[in-house]
């Protein structure tokens, strides 16, 4: 399901400040990416036999770092704030990352299933959005999306959706990171 882009908003001002929206969102997407895995990588590292694992999580970590940090530079180039929620998704994307490395390898591949689909629809929407005004940018976006997709296929390939639970987390695990969308992009 690809989200329907967001039309222009009309006024002075409009596309500037959906821009920032969209910008905040993303930095507070991928700074919670990265604390996912940091907790992820909390439990999993000291898990003896599951080196496999450590080394995808670290791999993938460091793919959300690039991501992160090139987010940071643009807010700075853009003069746009990050959100003032980046201390509670930094603490909520540990404790997540961690939770689910508690229940097992599965159900940390199960979050990063979840949380990779809802960004994936998220970042379709933008480049739709976006690919017209602001096409480097789009493009941008572009390759970040992909890096997404290859981290939800490799979570689905090592055994995600056969985590306990699985519909009820990834569910849960889904809303959240909607949910926590729609804050990013106003506060």
């Amino acid at each position: 399901m690809t989200a329907k882009p967001v039309p222009p908003r009309p006024g002075l001002g409009a596309s500037a400040a959906r821009l920032a929206e969209l910008l905040r969102v993303d930095q507070a997407g991928e700074l919670a990416a990265v604390h996912i895995y940091r907790g992820q990588r909390a439990v999993i590292d000291r898990a003896p036999g599951r080196e496999h694992l450590a080394a995808q999580l670290t791999e993938m970590e460091a793919h959300e770092a690039v991501h992160l940090a090139r987010f940071d530079e643009i807010l700075n180039e853009r003069g746009v704030r990050p959100t003032l929620m980046s201390p509670l998704w930094r603490a909520a994307g540990f404790a997540l990352g961690a939770g689910t490395a508690l229940l097992g390898e599965k159900a940390a591949h199960a979050c990063t299933e979840a949380v990779e689909t809802v960004i994936e629809q998220h970042y379709a929407g933008q480049i739709a959005e976006l690919q017209d005004r602001e096409p480097e940018l789009a493009a941008e976006l572009t390759q970040f999306r992909d890096d997404e997709l290859a981290h939800r296929d490799l979570a689905v390939e090592e055994g995600a959706r056969q985590a306990p639970g699985y519909p009820l987390l990834a569910a849960v695990i889904r809303a959240g990171c909607r949910a926590a969308i729609k804050i990013s992009e106003k506060v």
